[in-house]
């Protein structure tokens, strides 16, 4: 069974990354998805991802999933909070029963250094470690996508509403951020681990 990695934050949170290596059917037989999405791979990624959140709690009442109007899946009876990501062979999730949750998963590639203006401010851009600088990069993407998911309910300005305070890379570290938006004002603590030329980013209640 390929669970790669799971993570025990406290007693009521726990993260999964799952590498996908099964067909449609493996996954059929525990979770649907929506038949809106029809490519194959995408598929694969959202059946993974909703498996995981079953085999992290297996209690997890899977078919109660709704998605609201920022396309974030969410349980409206709030029992558990979870957040999901896909990347190529690669689903994540974490599962929190304490409260709000964000989980990115990246690969390291050279298209984030074309957008990083987008995402990172002039003052965020000048702690980027010159000698690692792509996954340095990766890993402040990764955890403002993180920061997203973690707030669900979309129109964020990825430069305005996040900042992250100064850190420096390594293989494994923590993160302060601080969201600003009329509606949230909050400093988050997040964690990322980079190994295999993947990123993983998240976010969880203190």
């Amino acid at each position: 069974m390929p669970l790669i990695r799971t993570i025990q934050i406290d007693q009521d949170t726990k993260l999964g990354v799952w590498e996908i290596e099964e067909s449609e059917d493996f996954f059929r037989e525990k979770v649907n998805i929506s038949p809106a999405i029809h490519h194959p791979h995408k598929r694969l990624q959202h059946f993974a991802g909703r498996y995981l959140l079953v085999t992290l709690f297996p209690e997890f009442p899977i078919q109660k999933i709704m998605v609201t109007n920022s396309r974030k899946p969410v349980l409206e009876c709030e029992s558990y909070h979870f957040s999901i990501s896909h990347c190529g062979n690669y689903a994540a999730a974490i599962v929190s029963t304490k409260g709000a949750v964000g989980i990115d998963i990246e690969e390291v590639k050279k298209k984030i250094d074309l957008v990083v203006h987008k995402f990172l401010s002039p003052e965020e851009r000048l702690f980027i470690d010159n000698a690692h600088s792509l996954p340095h990069e990766t890993v402040c993407w990764s955890a403002k996508e993180a920061i997203f998911k973690w707030y669900g309910l979309g129109s964020v300005d990825f430069k305005e509403h996040m900042r992250l305070h100064p850190f420096v890379y390594q293989q494994a570290g923590f993160i302060t951020a601080d969201f600003n938006k009329p509606d949230s004002n909050t400093r988050l603590y997040l964690q990322y681990i980079m190994e295999n030329g993947l990123c993983l980013a998240w976010t969880h209640p203190a």
